[in-house]
């Protein structure tokens, strides 16, 4: 009998060193579509996860789904499905817990339009870097299909939606972490899928993973960039440069992984208007049919006052955001200013040409259907010089008034570096949102600089943060478009 276990033992070791894991680089199923066989739920709340269909479903109060197996460098991919207000993520290198939201490792959210409540405002979007690289722009619709994928080589993060890369982590040496976040880190570990209230209701089929090589760790050259960032982010910051344009050799591309790079989310916008690149509705379809599936907001410029007679308010819906300024405007004299042109320019008397713009300010914002004031209190080049004498009190005030009477936010502008300290706090009080604004001209964006030191200076706080307003409350849609601009 002695003999007979031996050799049972003996056989078993020989089976199970004949046994190896599937080769790197070739796919394993994670999923048979009909038992949970290979993964293990959570002790908490195991009854949020199930199998429906052919689907995994999570779907109800706070429970987690890990994956029997640990990779560290591998490639993940699945379909999911989120319904409407579904708040679900996958976890990747981390580690079996009974309870609580796993500790280790990363989350790779899992949300198309859920926004939270006013009390826990929820920003971070679909292929986010939860809480180290966010992404706000909404990548996939709820209610259907979309394919994630998730490729982690020593120290980067790619996310993949629909085949599109939509972020990149390089994680650091050391990176700064906050307190009771120090394990949401690289290392090594499973695959988890996330049931996170009894509101959100998500599906996953089709999960598949596969081991990769191993290889070279990139270089952050910038750490202290990546502290600022990522302590942005963990604190809820939505960072958002909402006015860019691909001027100056800058293309799409190039502000996609610009974004990546930096971790700034950004909003591309033409220019729309009398002589501009858009004029009419077809040339603004075409315009969004080419940027349609970039990983940016997509917003609209509106230019010169003509703009609300030349496209139809289907056409400017179909933006996320539209903003314009004050800079063309008609004068009481007839003359069409354009503030950035010397040449197109009149100022005949600095005093009556401010009451005369403070005025145009007023007309503009109290009756366009946009959403930001941008290139805000910018004076021409002549007048520059005398910004603070000429923005009284009373004038700002006067700004401020009409941007809160009419929901409009205003922005900090990085290229002109405008508006005033004074101004942003006087803006705040009165309950305006704000939106940060690069406006470039060429290929280079900066990092958002004046943006920060006003939001540092003037206490600025996710709250006081634009955000992109659902389909029944885009201004166009509430207010329409005026047959003209009066006053």
């Amino acid at each position: 009998m002695k003999k007979l276990i031996i050799l049972s033992f003996l056989s078993l070791i020989f089976l199970n060193s004949c046994q190896q894991k599937a080769p790197i680089g070739e796919w394993q199923n994670m999923f048979d579509g009909q038992t949970l066989k290979g993964w293990k739920v959570a002790a908490e709340n195991p009854e949020s996860i199930s199998v429906e269909d052919g689907m995994i479903k999570c779907s109800g109060e706070r429970s987690h789904l890990f994956y029997n197996d640990s990779f560290k460098n591998f490639e993940f991919e699945a379909e999911i499905k989120a319904q409407e207000h579904s708040n679900s993520g996958v976890f990747i290198h981390t580690k079996y817990q009974n309870q609580g939201w796993p500790s280790n490792g990363y989350e790779i959210q899992v949300n198309n339009s859920f926004r939270g409540s006013e009390e826990y405002p929820e920003r971070r979007k679909t292929g986010s870097v939860y809480n180290v690289r966010n992404v706000y722009y909404p990548l996939a619709n709820d209610n259907e299909w979309f394919k994630m994928r998730i490729k982690v080589v020593e120290n980067v993060v790619e996310v993949f939606v629909n085949d599109v890369k939509v972020n990149e982590y390089v994680e650091p040496e050391n990176p700064w972490r906050w307190e009771g976040g120090e394990k949401c880190r690289l290392s090594e570990g499973t695959i988890a899928l996330q049931a996170h209230d009894p509101g959100s209701t998500t599906f996953y089929r089709n999960l598949k993973i596969k081991a990769l090589e191993a290889g070279e760790k990139q270089v952050v050259e910038d750490k202290d960039w990546d502290t600022k960032i990522t302590q942005l982010m963990y604190a809820g910051f939505p960072l958002v440069d909402f006015h860019v344009h691909l001027k100056g050799g800058l293309t799409i591309e190039d502000l996609v992984t610009n974004s990546q790079k930096l971790g700034i989310n950004y909003g591309v916008a033409p220019n729309c208007g009398l002589h501009f690149p858009v004029t009419d509705d077809e040339s603004l379809y075409k315009y969004m049919e080419e940027v349609k599936d970039s990983p940016t907001f997509k917003g609209m410029q509106a230019e010169g006052r003509e703009w609300i007679t030349l496209f139809s308010p289907e056409a400017v819906a179909k933006f996320d955001y539209v903003f314009t300024d004050a800079m063309t405007f008609t004068d009481k004299k007839g003359r069409r200013n354009r503030i950035w042109i010397p040449e197109e320019v009149w100022v005949d008397d600095k005093q009556e040409f401010m009451d005369d713009l403070v005025e145009k300010i007023e007309a503009i914002f109290s009756q366009e259907p946009v959403d930001i004031y941008v290139n805000p209190t910018v004076l021409p080049n002549e007048l520059m010089p005398e910004y603070t004498e000429l923005w009284t009190k009373e004038r700002m005030e006067r700004v401020v008034k009409v941007l809160a009477e009419n929901g409009i936010a205003l922005e900090i502008n990085a290229r002109y570096k405008t508006p005033s300290a004074e101004m942003i706090k006087m803006a705040k009080a009165a309950g305006v949102k704000f939106s940060f604004g690069t406006n470039n001209v060429t290929r280079e964006l900066g990092q958002l600089e004046y943006c920060f030191e006003m939001m540092e200076e003037c206490e600025l706080t996710p709250a006081d943060m634009f955000e992109i307003k659902a389909e029944d409350k885009k201004p166009v849609n509430v207010k329409g478009l005026p047959a003209k601009i009066t006053g």
